[in-house]
């Protein structure tokens, strides 16, 4: 049985036994990890996945971390005295040794999922997005009762953010505003009568 996997932008033919050089993955040597990406699983019969096979996963043990071996990049520039530069690179890659290619049953393997080390911090600083979807929930009642202001000639959406800022959101409440008092914002006497029509 053999299974065509995804990971680093790179497709792999694999069966059990293999050891492979991947991009860096984000696990520790000695972890159990699982390709969750699988885009063909062969055997008996053979399923080609649109794009990924539902349900099958290719699971390995990491051996190591490792590093790749060193590519010289040699830059010479023609007709320019002394321009030229070498630079040195080695990829950092895991080292696996696949032990398993399951055909269905992947989601409930309870196997950690094999994560690419640049997106491991992705999750992390998605998080705090969902307690300030809560806070918009929470608001949207209490904004849903507010009149809008701007049906008031003269008023447009900056003075409309100055009077809600100021704590005026209705008609009744711009309505029972005294203009010579009134100090937060500057209300003109035409706005204050045409809330108090507004407001019956």
């Amino acid at each position: 049985m053999f299974a065509v996997l995804k990971t680093g932008g790179k497709q792999y033919k694999v069966q059990a036994g293999d050891v492979l050089r991947v991009e860096k993955l984000a696990a520790d040597a000695g972890e159990k990890i699982q390709f969750n990406d699988v885009l063909m699983v062969g055997g008996d019969t053979t399923v080609v996945g649109a794009p990924f096979v539902e349900g099958a996963a290719v699971q390995a043990d990491v051996i190591d971390q490792i590093k790749g071996e060193k590519l010289i990049k040699f830059v010479k520039r023609r007709r320019k005295h002394s321009s030229k530069r070498t630079v040195g690179h080695r990829q950092k890659l895991t080292l696996v040794r696949i032990t398993d290619i399951l055909a269905t049953g992947a989601d409930k393997s309870g196997v950690k999922a094999a994560i690419g080390s640049g997106s491991v911090s992705a999750p992390a600083a998605a998080a705090p997005a969902k307690p300030a979807k809560a806070a918009k929930k929470a608001e949207a009642p209490a904004a849903a009762a507010a009149d809008d202001l701007t049906a008031i000639t003269g008023v447009g959406p900056a003075a409309a953010k100055k009077l809600a800022d100021a704590g005026i959101t209705s008609y009744a409440q711009l309505a029972a505003v005294d203009v010579e008092s009134f100090d937060a914002v500057k209300v003109k006497p035409e706005w204050v009568a045409q809330a108090a029509e507004l407001a019956k």
